[in-house]
């Protein structure tokens, strides 16, 4: 064989026992798949992803559990669409503050309140002997005054409005045949805060009537009132502010604890008649009817704001006149 021959022969010949394909086809090395990259076998403790790569593999990057694999070397993103920040959406606009109550009402402060506990006297100041103590103000070191309202002929809402809102306690003495149908503008009044008291059936002088027929106008109005009300009065005014000593004992068998007089008249500019309140005082207003003195509901609600001013400028409060009688 000549030398040529043999490198030949060499040249060609499968190297460490290895055949030599045949012209055409391709090489196999062991542990490649033709035509894709060369997977190693894991280690036998190496954990596997969900397409059977394994999870410390070079360039790989676990998802999040239920996350989409994504190409090698980048971040799986995330299942499901993108949740964007709540937005925050614009209610409707906000009304402007409300002006403190005694502010609409014309009033520089607000009312005081009057003492929880009462400095009260013992009894009621009698001005004249009777079964029932007459008084017309009350022995009191509060710096409190009552104010107290007669008949009912007027009603107005807006007097109702300003007792609810200053939380005003005021007395009114009804007398049902000037009250007539009207009764449930003093049932809304007694649910803000006033107190309903007794001022007879049909608004007749008192004084000099036989026993039996002043009874008959207290105690009737008593009945009345329990009626309408469910709760009997304790306090009397009688009407013109007359009476005798047949008027006190009547008034005591119907269940009166007092009568009620007044220091002060409140008149039609707001005024008390040049009077200076002073603690204790008792201030009658007559609503509605005619007359000198008589107001009606436009003004009475005026007047008693104009009132109010003046027992705040003069360092007093309005009191309930019942948690001191």
């Amino acid at each position: 064989m000549t030398r040529s021959a043999e490198r030949g022969r060499r040249a060609t010949a499968p190297a460490h026992g290895h055949e030599v394909p045949p012209p055409g086809r391709r090489t196999e090395v062991p542990g490649r798949r033709s035509g894709g990259p060369v997977r190693r076998p894991a280690p036998p403790d190496s954990p596997l992803d969900a397409s059977g790569r394994p999870a410390d593999a070079p360039g790989h990057h676990a998802g999040p559990p239920g996350g989409r694999a994504d190409a090698p070397g980048r971040p799986a993103a995330p299942s499901g669409r993108r949740k964007d920040p709540p937005r925050r959406h614009a209610g409707p606009p906000r009304a402007p503050a409300r002006a403190p109550a005694y502010r609409r009402w014309g009033l520089a402060g607000p009312l005081l309140p009057a003492p929880g506990k009462p400095d009260r006297p013992p009894a009621p100041r009698a001005v004249r002997p009777g079964p029932a103590p007459v008084v017309d103000r009350v022995a009191t070191r509060d710096k409190v005054v009552f104010l107290t309202f007669d008949d009912g002929a007027e009603k107005d809402p807006r007097f109702t409005r300003m007792v609810r809102e200053l939380r005003l306690p005021v007395s009114v003495f009804l007398t049902d045949s000037v009250v007539g149908p009207g009764y449930g503008h003093f049932a809304r009044l007694r649910e803000v805060g006033a107190t309903v008291q007794n001022h007879t059936l049909d608004h007749i002088a008192l004084r000099g009537l036989p026993y039996a027929g002043q009874r008959a106008e207290i105690c009737g109005q008593q009945d009345k009132l329990r009626q309408r009300f469910g709760v009997r009065p304790t306090l009397f005014r009688p009407p013109y502010g007359v009476y005798d000593t047949t008027t006190l004992r009547a008034a005591a068998d119907c269940g009166i604890v007092a009568v009620v007089l007044w220091r002060v008249s409140l008149t039609a500019d707001g005024g008390t008649g040049g009077a200076r309140l002073r603690p204790g005082d008792i201030v009658h207003a007559h609503v509605g009817g005619r007359g000198a003195g008589r107001l009606d509901g436009a003004t009475l609600t005026r007047v008693t704001v104009d009132l109010l001013r003046r027992i705040q400028e003069q360092g007093l409060t309005v009191g309930r006149l019942e948690d001191y009688l």
